[in-house]
């Protein structure tokens, strides 16, 4: 995962790497309680590394101190309890989101939220600003295909299908297979050629506004490609594919809600990260002076997607008495 961040002035960076994984203190006293049940114990598909380092954070907390100079220092701790499960759809961050604030805000109007706080913070961007901006964006959802084989196996490149646009193209793509094309290869020309790509940001606004309902005015047209080439084309037929929440949108509804947002990997064996490590806090900071206590959002390693699955779950975060940092799990 990478987060998008942003210099002084507000002025956007690009994407860099997120930064380096807050790691887990091990004070000795938790050793003694280390057996004790805890509600992890009942949330399934985590292995026991990862549920051996939520228990201990459930039991001893995360200290967070609010960032900021010349303000009072705010320092809380917090008990992380899993808070259910969500529909793996592409509007699980905006559902898991909406469960971890105690659901005063729906996922649908999250949504709407996010995109329309990060068109008002492009708008107000310099020159510079807006064409980092666009190019992040191009890297994120229509990268260069001749390259990124070192990492990837699979790249995709994301465009943007009006729904009454849909015969018209069926009819160009039977044109061309009546004219002895592969259907696969007929549909990926017409898209490429009459389909919004998702490059800039409008698109992106337009794209992430995209729920997979009915109301929707634009359907996602995904294109899978190996190195050697085409591998899919998903025409998203039934228009039920929704825009995966990503870190653009997260940075947003921070900024939107003036509150960190953390999100807790827990990563498996398969991740082939050291077991101290396999639980750690990535932190999204909005633009601006934070002002309310910090979200927190999980993620769940496992399988084949370890390393950067996409699934997000709410977490609940109870306030419990302050205590000296030697003896939180985690500090932030």
């Amino acid at each position: 995962m990478v987060e998008l961040l942003y210099g002084s002035g507000g002025v956007a960076e690009g994407l860099k790497p997120s930064p380096a994984p807050l790691g887990l203190l091990d004070p000795p006293t938790m050793v003694a309680t280390q057996q004790d049940r805890t509600p992890w114990d009942d949330v399934p598909g985590l292995e026991e590394q990862q549920r051996r380092h939520l228990a201990r954070i459930y039991r001893w907390g995360v200290l967070w101190r609010k960032p900021g100079e010349g303000e009072t220092p705010v320092t809380e701790r917090y008990r992380l309890e899993h808070g259910g499960e969500v529909e793996a759809d592409g509007n699980c961050l905006f559902t898991a989101l909406s469960a971890a604030m105690g659901g005063k805000v729906g996922a649908r109007e999250l949504r709407r939220r996010a995109v329309a706080r990060f068109v008002e913070d492009y708008e107000r961007d310099d020159g510079v600003g807006r064409r980092a901006m666009d190019e992040a964006i191009g890297h994120l959802y229509s990268p260069d295909l001749k390259a990124g084989w070192g990492v990837h196996v699979v790249q995709e490149l994301k465009f943007l299908a009006k729904k009454a646009d849909r015969l018209g193209l069926d009819a160009a793509i039977r044109e061309l297979v009546d004219l002895g094309l592969q259907r696969e290869t007929a549909a990926e020309s017409i898209y490429k050629e009459r389909c919004m790509p998702v490059d800039d940001c409008q698109s992106w606004a337009k794209y992430m506004s995209i729920s997979g309902s009915p109301e929707d005015e634009f359907q996602i047209i995904t294109l899978q490609y190996t190195e050697e080439g085409l591998l899919t084309v998903d025409e998203n037929r039934d228009g039920r594919a929704a825009a995966f929440g990503d870190d653009i949108a997260i940075r947003s509804l921070a900024t939107e809600f003036k509150r960190q947002v953390y999100v807790v990997q827990a990563h498996g064996a398969d991740a082939m990260v050291e077991e101290e490590h396999c639980v750690f806090f990535l932190p999204h900071n909005p633009r601006g002076h934070i002002c309310e206590p910090p979200i927190f959002l999980f993620m769940k390693g496992t399988g084949w997607c370890g390393a950067g699955a996409d699934h997000y779950e709410p977490l609940l975060a109870t306030p419990i008495l302050p205590t000296s940092q030697e003896k939180a799990a985690v500090v932030l």
